[in-house]
């Protein structure tokens, strides 16, 4: 009977034993599983074998229509924008589409490398049309908006033509004329898996010397002394987004002359209170005080609106809910700061954005 006894309470302890593991293989407590709704809208990626790629078509005049209404404002009519974004369109040629290597390139007078030039599988233009723009309200497009976009798109670069549909059953055959289709290479084995390469291996061996080693300083960027100075003194110029930040390039690290004496400290303005709002907000990004860099020089809205008698309400709520085609075709998406400092702003633009 004892036997017995220790029998049945052994089971009973491999039972438990068993739920206990159950549960926590489960992760009780801590979240659920995805719904197939759920996984399929996250699952919607494009290999370049196409699989992903869902079922649909669009033609180059339906594409036509969907950019010139919710892509030409940022990437230009016809694609050439160099505005906010480098160019899509460009720098390939028909030469191009019949041998699928870009031969600009390898050449070091072209100035730019647009993406039609670089890309090499219409899979990417199609999946990240599709996951990223427009860029104000990315995944909007449907499949079949998708296809007409990239189909006008590759129309553009001379890869398609006029009354070209694009679908999922073409697409294969697109792929064949893209003008940089055999620019990519899998050799260099940084992928693993024999289908992605030279069975894996990698193309470069690395061995540690450990000797003779340099202490690497502890910094927050490096940049190499062979490109020092390269584009003269970074730290003093401006990109078409706003002034450039970081060190002096023209003197060698470390280096250079003695540091200028601080000047004293003055009491903050109203003026610069106003620009460390300004700054704060990223406003300085797109609008500079006395020059045009993406939206219009803060001086000139000041004078634009100087006369008008509503000026600070109808500054302010622009401010607050953006717009475009008054300064030209880049729109100022809607701002999120507090409305005590979109009035702040909106009062001295008003009042001649004095300094």
């Amino acid at each position: 009977m004892f036997s017995s006894r220790k029998a049945a309470i052994g089971a009973l302890l491999a039972l438990a034993a068993g739920a206990t593991l159950a549960q926590s293989s489960a992760f009780q407590g801590i979240g659920r599983p995805a719904t197939a709704s759920e996984v399929a809208a996250w699952d919607i990626d494009v290999r370049p074998d196409f699989l992903g790629l869902p079922k649909g078509s669009g033609s180059v005049a339906q594409g036509m229509d969907i950019w010139e209404t919710r892509c030409a404002s940022c990437h230009g009519i016809f694609g050439e924008s160099n505005e906010i974004f480098t160019p899509l369109v460009g720098g390939t040629t028909k030469e191009d589409v019949k041998t699928g290597r870009v031969a600009r390139l390898t050449d070091s007078g072209y100035p730019g490398r647009t993406t039609l030039m670089k890309v090499p599988t219409i899979s990417t233009l199609w999946d990240y049309i599709h996951r990223a723009m427009p860029w104000n309200a990315p995944k909007s497009l449907k499949p079949d908006e998708v296809y007409a976009v990239t189909a006008f798109l590759l129309n553009l670069g001379g890869v398609l033509p006029d009354d070209y549909v694009l679908s999922d059953r073409n697409m294969a055959d697109a792929q064949k004329l893209l003008p940089n289709r055999n620019g990519m290479t899998t050799d260099h084995g940084l992928w693993p898996g024999r289908t992605l390469g030279n069975g894996g291996k990698p193309d470069v061996k690395a061995v540690a010397c450990m000797k003779d080693c340099v202490a690497e300083p502890s910094v927050a960027s490096f940049l190499p002394d062979f490109a020092r100075n390269a584009h003269g003194n970074l730290a003093e110029q401006n990109r078409a987004v706003g002034a450039q930040r970081g060190a002096d390039t023209s003197v060698p690290p470390g280096g250079g002359a003695a540091p200028a004496r601080a000047a004293p400290v003055a009491a903050p303005s109203a003026a610069a209170e106003i620009t460390k709002t300004l700054q704060q907000h990223l406003c300085l990004t797109c609008h500079a005080m006395d020059n045009k860099v993406v939206g219009p020089a803060l001086a000139d809205i000041s004078k634009k609106y100087a006369a008008r008698p509503d000026a600070f309400e109808y500054l302010k709520g622009k401010i607050r809910a953006g717009g475009s085609g008054i300064w030209g075709p880049i729109p100022m998406p809607p701002q999120t700061l507090p409305e005590s400092e979109a009035e702040a702003i909106a009062r001295w633009l008003a009042g001649g954005a004095k300094r």
